[in-house]
């Protein structure tokens, strides 16, 4: 049997590590540490290590997921196997929306630093609002546009080229962060920032603000990455130890590196500049390199202004690589023409796929002109996209014990169960109307899944809708129960504070107790089933025939 070109199996498990910890730490530490302080106050360091924990647990159960299906894009497949082509679908475009965004925001982030270099022509790229808010000119703009060409050319080739790029990237990216974090506490650390409040004052540890900032500083966003492993699982070599390893690795090392920069940034900030108004009135266009010049750091903010550049560009050009991949397994669900699911028979890149998602980054280019603009909308399209891998890990122990898996993780049935209710809650901490709107992004690609369901003559349409109901039913639930929530969610307050978060876990463990339910054994998992695990590892992404959704 001749098999079709299928991606090579290049990369090994430090360069999968490297490609999560380069997708993790990108433009997200060089604001990151700002705007969580502006939300927590000194309470931002905090805020690292509880978005860390959530994140590992939710990203253990997408480890055995991507450990069983090696395959690329397989963040957009799981949904697929374990419920049905509309769960699969709508996880899909969540979970592509979150991360095709990523390229134009890396890129911005790159000019909005620049935007802070001493010369006028620079400064002329971005229009700086009060709040650090702002977008880029026509300038800015254009040279964004470059830098998202640059890491589409990086990609374009060969997947080594990849690897050994973002691999020298990311050491890059580990020093210079970890530097800057040393540097600023050994030249001018103050530690009676840490008594100071978010508005001036005497600071007072308020845990709804520390839950805001996780689900929307920056946090969620930054540790997104975790998912660049498993999206190129099926170039990864042996991935049932190579993809845990990865992610695990990954996560704590960047948590390391983020922790280090919020307790640096609290203790650099000059008292005189909190005395005005705390932390909330700090207002940096570059955070760290205007420190490091306060500071009396000069080389530092050189070297910071040049990894405005390295950073990002590295998180980028890993993206670039990921989102491509995610759109081969969206064409191997059935809700995309064939032509973005072909591999380049030389180069074993999905090159299709990759013109796609350079299309649409131009488009949210165009239209979110700012970091900040784009950041708290991935975020939360970053949140909705975790929800339905616990929940199809659990599905797919019960519906297909018998598939061959190379992880297991011991605790999944609990580690699962709270990887969801605390996805959950991040969507609950992401504050009305924001969760709304998000929420109501979701449904705006259902008329595309349709279309391909009247193509297929609504094959099984009856079964498909009936595992996904729970999801249908979850997300206006949430939408209602953000709306109806405390004040400091930014809701109308019908749910006292203390009583919501217990309201939104009870609300978030029966809609997964229901989800594990809803599951079935899909044609998508027979097939698997009757594919031998060898040649699964051979030829991940072969045209295996799956049912049209």
């Amino acid at each position: 049997m001749q098999h079709p070109p299928s991606p090579r199996r290049d990369v090994g498990a430090l360069a999968l590590m490297f490609t999560g910890l380069g997708s993790i730490i990108g433009s997200g530490w060089l604001f990151g540490a700002w705007r969580a302080a502006g939300l927590a106050g000194p309470g931002a360091a905090w805020a690292w290590v509880l978005g860390a924990a959530i994140i590992t647990s939710i990203a253990l159960t997408y480890a055995e997921l991507g450990a069983m299906f090696p395959e690329s894009g397989g963040m957009v497949r799981y949904g697929h196997y374990s419920h049905g082509s509309l769960v699969g679908f709508v996880a899909a475009w969540a979970n592509w929306i979150a991360i095709v965004s990523v390229i134009p925001v890396e890129a911005e982030a790159s000019v909005q630093y620049m935007a802070s270099w001493p010369f006028a022509w620079a400064q002329a790229l971005f229009v700086h609002h009060a709040g650090g808010a702002g977008e880029l000119t026509l300038p800015g703009l254009a040279i964004a546009a470059l830098l998202v060409l640059v890491y589409f050319l990086v990609n374009f080739w060969s997947v080594k080229l990849f690897a050994r790029s973002n691999t020298a990237i990311t050491w890059v990216k580990l020093v210079v962060p970890a530097a800057t974090g040393i540097a600023l506490i050994a030249s001018g650390f103050h530690p009676g920032n840490f008594d100071v409040g978010m508005h001036g004052g005497a600071h007072a540890f308020n845990f709804a603000a520390v839950l805001t900032a996780v689900a929307t500083a920056g946090i969620v966003f930054s540790f997104n990455g975790f998912q660049s492993p498993v999206n190129l699982a099926g170039e990864a070599r042996h991935p049932g130890r190579s993809i845990p390893i990865a992610i695990l690795g990954s996560i704590a090392l960047a948590t390391v590196v983020y922790v280090i920069l919020q307790v640096a940034y609290l203790g650099a900030v000059p008292p005189a500049m909190l005395a005005k108004a705390g932390w909330h009135g700090i207002d940096f266009r570059s955070p760290f390199a205007e420190l490091a010049i306060i500071v009396n750091l000069n080389w530092l903010a050189i070297l910071l202004y040049a990894d405005a550049f390295v950073s990002p560009s590295g998180t980028g050009i890993t993206y670039t690589a990921t989102t491509a991949r995610m759109l081969v397994g969206m064409q191997r669900n059935g809700t995309l023409p064939q032509r973005f699911g072909r591999i380049h028979p030389r180069w074993g890149i999905p090159r299709p796929a990759m013109w796609l998602d350079l299309a649409v980054a131009y488009l949210f280019l165009f239209f979110f002109r700012g970091w900040g603009t784009l950041a708290a909308v991935i975020s939360v399209a970053t949140i909705i996209s975790y929800l339905t891998g616990p929940v199809s890990a659990m599905t797919l122990r019960r519906t297909a014990p018998d598939l061959t898996r190379p992880l297991r993780i011991a605790a999944l049935p609990v580690l699962a169960g709270i990887a969801f209710v605390m996805s959950t809650e991040l969507l609950y901490w992401a504050r009305w109307p924001l969760t709304g709107e998000i929420i109501l992004l979701m449904v705006v690609a259902l008329p595309l899944y349709f279309y391909y369901q009247a193509k297929g003559g609504w094959r099984d349409f009856g079964r498909h809708l009936r595992g996904a109901w729970w999801l249908i039913a979850y997300l206006p639930v949430m939408a209602l129960l953000s709306w109806l929530g405390s004040t400091r969610f930014g809701g109308r307050g019908y749910l006292p504070y203390g009583w919501d978060l217990l309201v939104v876990a009870v609300v978030g463990l029966a809609f997964y107790l229901w989800g594990v339910r809803s599951g079935w054994r899909t044609p998508a998992v027979e097939e698997e089933l009757r594919t031998p695990w060898e040649q699964r590892i051979a030829h991940p992404d072969e045209e295996r025939e799956l049912p049209s959704p």
